[in-house]
């Protein structure tokens, strides 16, 4: 194996003498460098920010512990916790996964493996593109007028489904964008040979296409559920609650899913905006508190991308056994 691995290099290192000649590319080493200086450059950015949230938020960890992730919102920092937005994160994001991932990939295999490639199959492959590049403000606006105005006997008006829904329809694009991608590039000899043996093309493509599509797909879903759980405009034009959020008791599921809400990057924007008096018993500012709650929100958008490299690896090892 290393003996041809050294051969494939040398022949390589040869073939680009040959086209190349004896001169040096200093053009490609300015280039590279200055990819390499972009990098470290974003990452050295990234870890300055990084370093800033996490120094704000350990105190708020060390003085009100797990009390911060089961405290309700609060006009205190010293009682104020995250635990509702944190539900209502979480069903925005199953909404999301319910709704946008079926739909999603059942869409973006039908325009790879099943339409046929005419003037009506390439206009909507090009819609779907400009609908993946719409703002998200414009989702909010969609969402407003259907599904708290049009459909407020469904929705219950501003609440966790109609936020939901919005969000579903706003990484619907995306998650087909990524389907039809990775169906696009599976090899065509895996077809070939399915049908070789007398396979339908549905058993091809469950068999045989979607298998290795499989972490693809995965990759580009778990990345849409991680935008939709840091979107904030749709929500604050659909009513996500700023301040702070009664909690009723006795509420049922039924009850909390079309009743007032309030998700992560919505009690983010909301303690970004209060001011920063510090508690009388802790000493904590709302600033400290939005720290923290930063560090919650990036904590769930890595577990979800956690999750999503085990099971393509999953797949991956699956795939080449």
């Amino acid at each position: 194996m290393s003996l041809t691995v050294a051969i494939t290099d040398s022949s390589t290192a040869t073939v680009r003498a040959a086209l190349t000649g004896t001169k040096r590319d200093v053009r490609g080493y300015i280039f590279a460098g200055a990819l390499l200086f972009c990098l470290l450059a974003s990452l050295f950015v990234l870890t300055v920010l990084m370093w800033d949230v996490v120094a704000s938020a350990i105190p708020v960890f060390d003085k009100r512990s797990t009390g911060f992730l089961t405290s309700e919102l609060a006009s205190s920092p010293d009682k104020a916790g995250v635990s509702q937005g944190i539900w209502g994160s979480l069903m925005i994001a199953g909404f999301v996964v319910v709704l946008a991932f079926p739909t999603g990939i059942f869409a973006g295999v039908y325009l790879e493996e099943y339409a046929k490639s005419n003037r009506l199959t390439r206009l909507i492959e090009l819609n779907i593109r400009n609908l993946a590049g719409v703002p998200s403000v414009v989702y909010g606006i969609l969402g407003l007028v259907v599904f708290v105005k049009g459909l407020s006997w469904l929705t219950g008006g501003r609440s966790v489904i109609a936020a939901g829904i919005t969000l579903a329809i706003l990484v619907l694009p995306i998650i087909i964008i990524t389907t039809a991608e990775s169906v696009r590039a599976v090899p065509s000899g895996l077809r070939e040979a399915g049908f070789g043996v007398g396979a339908t093309q549905w058993e091809v493509t469950r068999d045989h296409v979607l298998p290795y599509a499989a972490p693809g797909i995965l990759t580009g879903t778990m990345l849409a559920v991680a935008r939709a759980l840091g979107e904030a405009a749709p929500l604050l034009l659909i009513g996500a609650i700023t301040g702070r959020l009664a909690s009723l008791p006795g509420q049922g599921l039924v009850d909390r899913l079309q009743g007032k809400f309030t998700a992560m990057p919505i009690v983010i924007y909301g303690w970004a905006n209060e001011v920063n008096k510090p508690g009388k018993i802790t000493g904590l500012t709302f600033e400290d508190l939005n720290a923290a709650a930063i560090v919650v929100l990036l904590a769930m958008v890595l577990l979800l991308n956690g999750a999503a490299i085990l099971l393509r690896n999953r797949f991956e090892k699956r795939r080449q056994s």
